[in-house]
């Protein structure tokens, strides 16, 4: 493709992703899909200006601004133009006649800038100071609770929320240890080196597909961050336990927790989704975890849980949430939030404490964790909790993050029962 085609396409996805709810990775995925013939360099270039619109979308929404245009007020096709060339100006520094030669409206390029868009173009208004929000790369309406979280260090938080998240896997110890894990990796030409603060995580050098391999496919690791793996291990699951794992999803940390109960004692995988359950069973099967059984949470799977009380060593919540903790992954995330949803996930997760709380054996652990970093979804619902179960403890409550920690921003807070 030339890169004027390159561009149209950029324009077409932003476009569509407007009026798209799913993640920005399914719609790119579905995009291509749709369109074969578009070549790998071609794909993954204009994945990462769609992906880098998304990480500076203050910046070019700022750079509108002062143009006197809002891009929620005007329509999809006009918005999706505008963030294109303020992204190329702005971001990648393309000189504006260039601009206007690859807007030449040619077959496979963008049509003709029009008055309006030349006129904005044209603009010079020097070097305007931009506020904390635009140079933070983050929502201005979550500055107070951001502020409030990491004071002084706020922009260099949101800064490191900028850079591109590295690639983390778990050795599958069922099957492998660490070290002959990365040996067979190496065979396959992938290089990973170990993270000191885990015994199974590994953190590849570079970029690769990695389901493709051989590895993969015998379930010798699985893809997972290290702060994800950092939550398992929090569990403090031993073989021989009965383990609840409450918000399962595709099952990553069912895995983990498998892996360290050595396959004995008793997992239960639940999800109000049976199509993510599937996937966990597949993942579960290639991974030779046998002592897992995956629960729909739907009437009926509620009916079982009710009648599981006091049952349980462990129980995990990996809760709905925000996801801002994965704003390396998943920057369009943060556009798409609002206070509203906010208010909704926090009445889910203050709703799965104490639905799991009288499960729980006499001594028995929670675990609570979200990839979010608002204190709304993290230590005030755990406090909002303890103030109405006298018969639990915080234990002990850990943040992880991109600048402290080189993870995705997690919290994990231990509760333990008190009889």
């Amino acid at each position: 493709m030339i890169e004027a085609a390159r561009i149209d396409a950029v324009i077409e996805v932003i476009k569509t992703y407007s009026q798209d709810y799913s993640p920005l990775d399914a719609h790119l995925s579905f995009y291509f899909k749709a369109r074969r013939y578009i070549g790998s360099k071609d794909r993954q270039a204009i994945a990462t200006r769609v992906y880098g619109i998304f990480r500076n979308y203050a910046h070019i929404s700022w750079w509108a601004l002062l143009r006197g245009v809002s891009l929620s007020a005007i329509s999809s096709g006009a918005a999706a133009r505008l963030q294109v060339l303020a992204y190329l100006m702005e971001i990648e520094k393309i000189d504006r006649a260039k601009i206007g030669i690859w807007f030449d409206g040619e077959k496979y390029s963008p049509s003709k800038l029009n008055d309006k868009e030349r006129q904005l173009v044209g603009l010079d208004l020097g070097e305007p100071n931009p506020p904390l929000w635009v140079r933070g790369e983050f929502p201005e309406w979550l500055q107070p609770a951001l502020q409030d979280l990491y004071g002084d260090q706020l922009l260099e938080n949101m800064q490191a929320f900028q850079k591109e998240a590295p690639v983390d896997i778990r050795a599958n110890t069922l099957k492998i240890n660490r070290e002959n894990l990365k040996v067979k990796l190496k065979a396959e030409k992938i290089i990973a080196d170990a993270l000191p603060d885990s015994e199974t995580a590994l953190r590849l050098k570079d970029r690769q597909p990695l389901t493709s391999t051989k590895a993969f496919r015998d379930g010798l690791f699985e893809i997972q961050d290290l702060g994800s793996q950092k939550i398992a291990e929090s569990l403090q699951a031993t073989p021989g336990m009965s383990v609840l794992d409450l918000c399962a999803g595709a099952g990553g940390k069912t895995l983990a927790v498998a892996a360290l109960m050595e396959n004995k004692g008793k997992i239960v995988a639940m999800d109000i989704a049976n199509w993510r359950l599937q996937k966990a069973r597949l993942r579960l099967k290639r991974a030779d975890v046998n002592n897992t059984e995956c629960r729909v949470l739907d009437e009926e799977g509620l009916s079982w849980l009710k009648r599981q009380k006091g049952r349980f060593d462990r129980i995990l919540i990996d809760a709905p949430c925000s996801g801002t903790g994965t704003w390396r992954r998943n920057p369009e995330q943060k556009w798409r939030l609002t206070p509203d949803e906010i208010e909704r996930l926090i009445e889910i997760q203050e709703g799965l404490i104490h639905q799991a709380a009288p499960l729980l054996k006499p001594n028995g652990k929670i675990v609570y964790a979200t990839c979010s970093i608002l204190k709304d979804e993290n230590e005030n619902v755990v406090q909002a909790f303890l103030k109405k179960t006298p018969k639990f403890q915080l234990e002990s409550q850990v943040r992880l993050a991109p600048l402290q920690n080189g993870t995705d921003g997690f919290f994990i807070a231990t509760i333990s029962k008190i009889e």
